[in-house]
């Protein structure tokens, strides 16, 4: 199968294309390449051995991409590309409705102009809000409480309604949770190209004495240790959801057409405090930290449900938070000796 990736170049995105290509898939990537780097493509093709068509394209370009869709035939659509930071979002919400919801409009129109039905879109657990109770699932109600969620509600919205347009798509919005570690191979992590908003990255700039110190974000929130508490899964756990997703679109028995809603993580939840402790413990690396106040649109504790996602895509998380501290350090390392041979 042909499947076009949008956002390709990125942490999830590159890790994505790295199963795909293993599954024998042809991958096409799209990415303007502003959070991301072309290094990113070079480290799947010498992963995988196998070629990947990239294009340096901004969703918002129409011509380029009506240009792509006419050149290629693709099976599905696999949708990263966007803004991820919650805190960013806050500051510059127009940046995150017009890059998220805006962009994702466009490229549903293409779609639709070429005839492409299948789409896995890459959703948020943001999309609940502060929850009322945990484990989350599916049916609990939205309430996005910062822009960067009511970017992904939106366009799951519009989702529907396409769904609703043209009942014979096949739509899976993936609502993942707090994705970190890095490819086994120390190729492929998660490397912003500004400052990092999330806690891993943050942790291995402190790590590798690229920062002084962490700053975590509140120590008053109702969990057990008064920092924030997430669900955190392998990006290679992730990727491969977003594999079994693609299998299910394109071999589910589903007489019609469908637009399902899938929550991904481990179902268990980590505070900041432990990620810390297990990432010094795993590494034997110490990581200084200070406590700040806490950003605004954060919430206390968010982890998952699993049960819908292990029965309809017959899949769940392999790896641990050893093993996702233990990888992320890995890719570091690596990162830090690449940058040292260059210069």
């Amino acid at each position: 199968m042909n499947i076009l990736v949008t956002g390709g170049a990125g942490f999830i995105g590159s890790h994505c294309c790295v199963q795909l290509l293993d599954e024998g898939h042809d991958v096409t990537v799209v990415d303007n390449l502003s959070n991301s780097s072309i290094e990113a493509i070079y480290n799947i093709e010498l992963i995988t051995g196998k070629k990947i068509n990239f294009f340096e394209i901004d969703l918002l370009d129409e011509e380029g991409m009506n240009n792509l869709f006419q050149s290629k035939k693709f099976d599905a659509v696999i949708h990263f590309a966007g803004s991820k930071s919650v805190s960013e979002s806050v500051d510059f919400p127009l940046k995150y409705y017009f890059n998220n919801v805006y962009s994702s409009i466009l490229l549903i129109r293409i779609m639709a102009k070429y005839d492409i039905k299948n789409l896995i879109f890459s959703s948020s657990a943001t999309v609940y809000g502060e929850p009322s109770s945990v484990p989350i699932n599916e049916s609990f109600p939205i309430k996005g409480m910062n822009p960067y969620a009511i970017s992904k509600i939106k366009v799951e919205e519009h989702l529907r309604g396409n769904f609703h347009e043209y009942p014979d798509w096949r739509i899976i919005l993936l609502r993942y949770f707090n994705p970190i570690g890095a490819h086994k191979s120390g190729l492929l992590g998660d490397n912003p190209n500004d400052k990092p908003n999330n806690l891993m990255p943050f942790i291995l700039k402190v790590a590798s004495m690229e920062e002084e110190y962490l700053e975590v974000f509140g120590n008053d929130y109702e969990t057990k240790d008064g920092t924030g508490v997430r669900d955190y899964i392998h990006v290679s756990d992730l990727s491969d959801a977003h594999v079994s997703s693609l299998n299910y679109l394109l071999s589910s028995d589903e007489k019609s057409g469908f637009c399902h809603a899938l929550n991904i993580g481990t179902g268990r939840g980590y505070s900041v405090l432990e990620i810390i402790e297990t990432f010094e413990k795993i590494n034997n690396k110490n990581i200084p930290y200070k406590v700040v106040d806490r950003r605004p649109g954060d919430i206390s504790q968010s982890f998952t449900d699993t049960e819908l996602s292990q029965r309809m895509l017959k899949w769940s998380a392999k790896k641990d938070l050893n093993d996702m501290c233990k990888d992320s350090w890995k890719w570091k390392q690596s990162e830090m000796k690449r940058k040292k041979y260059e210069s």
